[in-house]
């Protein structure tokens, strides 16, 4: 620590009245404590800081460590410790507790004066800066929470920018240079070498004429254009943007005629749809009501259907699941968690056959509407009994057979029917998300019966309206 160089010059002849006071100012709040840390004496040179903590008279007398956050009191044994044993005091971060409960951000240094074993301890209020601070991390916050909208506000309208069937470009108001294409346009513009080397000669004048207007009266302008090569005919559009210090085109075709119903499915789509088709797994889309938009052939046989035609419409509950709450649970979840991946349940066909599944689920959009997606995979027929040998077994089972033998076959059988309840009861609650109506509807049960069983196995918690 470097210290005055005469201080008995400088300062001279202090008195205590004169030391207090000096060591008063020096900070924001002082406390003079034994060499146990016990608060002797205390100043303020903050008038906020000494409302805030109450003042003098309930810090008197107290343990420092006491007084200060559980976080704190390790720091404060080091303070004392470290008090007198080096020059140079360190500071540390204290809480102290005041009058109302709430902490209080102090930063802190201790020394001994002297050969005493008094300690003063120097305290500066940090509340400004604990809440300047705070104000900075819930700004950094928000601008992280607004830069999470922009880039899904940028992607949903690059998604839908690319997804338009009419083509659609940005162009550089000064160069005619094409920046930005969708599909739709790329298919058109890509193989021209500039953006007019598209459209026939005799109306490339009128184009250059349609984009010079609307630069100069910045509003969106309409002529029906000519494409080269191909003849066909369409509506072109502009309109004006600003970017920075630069101006944009935003320019749209929307084809005229018959020929404009060109699919706007990309190929890469098409193969996608091709695959769905023919995959030998099960697909089907239903509304959010959970009624078939489509099926592709896996699922129209799974089901034992003739046609898609004969789908549409129809409840998917009516093929897929042991009971209808099943459908529900599916949905529920996919809504609440996401995808659900490898659910295993039942399908029923038309015709009355059965097959063991395992479903996969997701939320799509489809025309702005929210569907859900299932992929159904057959898993085959259930194991048939086995006839000689030793059985596999599940692991509680297995637990069970160690005890024939050693117990009666009433109070095995007995003890293999309550694992075996406690398990479905389980596995229930938690497809059901801990919905325990909709548990109990998929265990044929009643809610009351159910609530029993949950008490007699020790699940979950019940409400006081649940214990009756």
């Amino acid at each position: 620590m470097l210290g005055f160089g005469s201080p008995g010059q400088s300062l001279g002849a202090l008195d205590a009245e004169s030391a207090s006071r000096l060591i008063a100012a020096a900070a924001d709040a002082t406390f003079v404590m034994d060499g146990a840390g016990m608060i002797r004496d205390m100043a303020f040179g903050n008038a906020d800081l000494a409302a805030a903590l109450g003042g003098r008279k309930g810090w008197v007398g107290r343990p420092l460590a006491d007084a200060v956050a559980e976080d704190s009191r390790a720091k404060v044994l080091d303070l004392l410790a470290e008090a007198g044993a080096t020059e140079t005091p360190r500071w540390r971060h204290l809480n102290m507790r005041a009058a109302d409960g709430a902490h209080i951000p102090l930063l802190c240094a201790a020394t001994r004066l002297g050969a005493t074993e008094r300690v003063v301890l120097f305290a500066r209020d940090l509340r400004l800066l604990a809440s300047l601070q705070q104000r900075l991390v819930e700004a950094q916050q928000a601008m992280e929470r607004e830069y999470g909208r922009l880039r899904q506000a940028e992607t949903r309208y690059r998604l839908l920018f690319q997804m338009s069937g009419e083509p659609v470009m940005v162009l550089d108001a000064a160069s005619l240079r094409v920046l930005e294409a969708n599909l739709a346009a790329d298919r058109i513009f890509g193989a021209q070498p500039s953006f007019l080397d598209a459209f026939a000669p005799e109306d490339r004048t009128r184009v250059e004429t349609l984009l010079a207007t609307v630069r100069a009266a910045g509003t969106a302008e309409e002529r029906r254009v000519t494409m080269t090569g191909s003849g066909r005919e369409a509506l072109l559009s502009a309109s004006l943007l600003r970017h920075e210090r630069s101006s944009l085109f935003l320019v749209r075709l929307a084809f005229l005629g018959t020929e404009a119903a060109e699919p706007a499915m990309p190929e890469t789509r098409a193969r996608l749809a091709d695959f769905v088709d023919s995959t030998p797994d099960a697909f089907v889309l239903v509304s959010a009501d959970g009624r078939i938009i489509t099926a592709n052939p896996a699922f129209l046989e799974l089901a034992q259907l003739p046609n898609e035609a004969t789908a549409r419409g129809e409840e998917l509950s009516r093929y897929l699941g042991r009971q209808a709450v099943e459908l529900d649970v599916l949905l529920a979840q996919v809504r609440g968690r996401g995808p659900v991946r490898l659910f295993r349940t039942q399908l029923r066909g038309d015709q009355g056959a059965e097959a063991e599944v395992e479903v996969s689920a997701a939320s799509v959009l489809d025309g702005g509407q929210q569907c859900f997606g299932f992929t159904i995979r057959d898993i085959g027929p259930r194991p048939a009994p086995v006839e000689s040998g030793v059985p596999v077994l599940p692991a509680a089972a297995g637990q069970l057979t160690e005890l024939v033998g050693r117990v009666p076959l009433k109070e095995l059988v007995r003890e293999a029917t309550d694992v075996i309840e406690k398990l479905a009861i389980e596995a229930a609650l938690e497809l059901t998300n801990n919905n325990r109506a909709s548990a109990a509807e998929m265990l044929g049960l009643s809610r009351q019966s159910l609530y029993v069983k949950l008490r007699r196995y020790g699940i979950g918690d019940l409400g006081p309206d649940e214990e009756n």
